[in-house]
């Protein structure tokens, strides 16, 4: 478990530097029923993030079967490319002009409408799509007892969807100085989130390449 832990917690963290669900959040927070707006819309992303990583861990656990013994050395190599692709496309793409591109969606959003907002906002991101399709993988891979598998499903489902919730309880703890802390925190990762990002990706495709590659050979 603590082998899949030191993987799957960096690749958690990863995910969660999201610039647009975390100014979505804030931009529902800030409005006069921003309280029901940032539940729902919080719980939209950790819904969708749940089922898309139990998914995963499903369907990774289904294909790992006993007469392909390279399979998982394979799989390493496909999703280190994958990646490493994904990386590359992130650090040429440009920057969107406004630097909030859908504040004003968020802006004209309901709060009954937040839910499925979220949802949509979790199923687009590709960025982070592609660092829970590894992620989940290690969890496949952990195997153990079922427990084990749900707990490391929790943790990742738990940092991924951080953009959406810890602004939520942050805004029920101390909602004066949170405002003010969320904003510093979203400009931040604005300014340094894609780095940060292709950075992950490319050290974390690297990791899978080269593992996929010592089993392959070894």
């Amino acid at each position: 478990m603590l082998a899949a832990l030191a993987v799957v917690i960096p690749l958690g963290l990863g995910g969660a530097v999201s610039p647009l669900m975390l100014t979505e959040q804030t931009v529902l927070l800030a409005r006069p029923d921003g309280g029901r707006a940032g539940l729902r819309y919080a719980a939209g992303v950790v819904l969708t993030t749940f089922v898309i990583v139990v998914a995963l861990v499903l369907f990774g656990r289904a294909i790992s079967l006993p007469t392909e013994p390279h399979l998982d050395a394979t799989l390493d190599l496909v999703l280190g490319l994958l990646l490493v692709n994904v990386a590359l496309l992130v650090a040429v793409s440009r920057r969107r002009r406004g630097g909030s591109p859908n504040r004003k969606g968020a802006d004209d959003r309901h709060a009954r409408g937040s839910f499925a907002f979220g949802v949509f906002a979790m199923a687009t991101n590709v960025t982070t799509l592609a660092l829970l399709a590894p992620a989940a993988k290690e969890i496949s891979r952990a195997g153990g007892e079922i427990a084990t598998g749900a707990l490391l499903v929790v943790v990742l489902v738990a940092l991924v969807s951080m953009p959406a919730w810890v602004p939520v309880v942050l805004t029920r703890v101390a909602p004066g100085p949170s405002q003010h802390g969320l904003a510093a925190v979203r400009d931040q990762v604005v300014r340094r989130g894609r780095g940060f990002t292709v950075a992950l990706l490319i050290a974390a495709g690297l990791f899978f390449v080269g593992r996929g590659l010592i089993r392959l050979l070894g």
